[in-house]
């Protein structure tokens, strides 16, 4: 039974991800369909503090976790929202909330489904030449509705972006590091480092080549999770609406044997709304 569920879900992400990818090609041999502007939206989708509303639904497939080879689907609903503050100044905001689905990772026959918890990023983004930065506080949420896909705390902390980019190439890092405050005593404290690390190359067509390092140091525990991740992604149009999609494998590197997988993949489908 157990196997039969795995092997309809790889089934059914690969279904997800082919299609993903037809859409893919497609704007790469249509480029005329997506818009004259659509490098220039593909090199704005790299840049986390663009003044630009997009709803990416990231969807990742993780495989071979801990001791008992645990499966683990996560879609992220992740809306970013920006604010004019000033005409020197936008307020990015960042919002990601976890929707996952689990099976065999807090013991075998185990399986869990529902929310995990909420991050809300704000970066103040001021206008400026060469050199892109964004600034500003990190929030985790309690929003998990099982207590094994969430920490039951509130966190707050620090968060940094810094770029540069000229048309076609994106290269820079976001980071935040995150420290409960509050939240149920009797579970462990929250003390979390996040990086990504990221470099993108886009074309006139909307088509995008990339490559990012995610790195999270969870304090508390000692651990660390590294993972490399190579992307193709495309700019394009559904009707009148603007989509981007992207797909690529999740290479882990570095982590612990109870909560690294043996591989992954994920599929990005962004609605963007170029005229905000």
């Amino acid at each position: 039974m157990k196997s039969t569920i795995a092997q309809n879900s790889v089934k059914l992400f690969f279904s997800i991800t082919f299609l993903l990818l037809s859409f893919v090609l497609f704007a790469q041999e249509e480029p005329a369909k997506a818009g004259a502007s659509a490098q220039e939206l593909a090199d704005k989708l790299a840049n986390p503090v663009a003044s630009l509303i997009s709803v990416p639904l990231q969807n990742n497939l993780n495989y071979g976790i801990g001791p008992y080879n645990g499966s683990k689907y996560t879609i992220n609903i992740q809306p970013v929202v920006p604010f004019k503050l000033s005409d020197n100044l936008n307020l990015i905001t960042r919002y990601i909330l976890p929707v996952v689905d689990q099976r065999d990772i807090t013991g075998e026959n185990t399986h869990q489904f529902g929310l995990s918890d909420a991050t809300v990023t704000a970066f103040f983004a001021p206008k400026t030449k060469g050199i892109i930065f964004g600034f500003g506080p990190a929030f985790l949420i309690p929003t998990a509705t099982d207590k094994f896909l969430g920490t039951e705390k509130f966190g707050v902390g620090p968060s940094v972006l810094v770029m540069h980019q000229g048309k076609g190439l994106s290269v820079g890092f976001l980071a935040n590091q995150i420290w409960s405050v509050a939240g149920n005593e009797d579970r462990a404290d929250f003390n979390s480092f996040y990086t990504q690390i990221f470099l993108s190359h886009s074309y006139k067509s909307g088509a995008s080549l990339g490559v990012n390092a995610e790195i999270t140091q969870n304090w508390e525990a000692n651990t660390t999770m590294i993972s490399l991740n190579p992307s193709i992604g495309a700019v394009t149009k559904l009707g009148d609406q603007v989509v981007q999609f992207a797909v690529m494998p999740l290479i882990p590197i570095v982590g612990p044997h109870e909560s690294r997988p043996d591989w992954g993949l994920r599929a990005v489908v962004a609605f963007v709304f170029p005229g905000s």
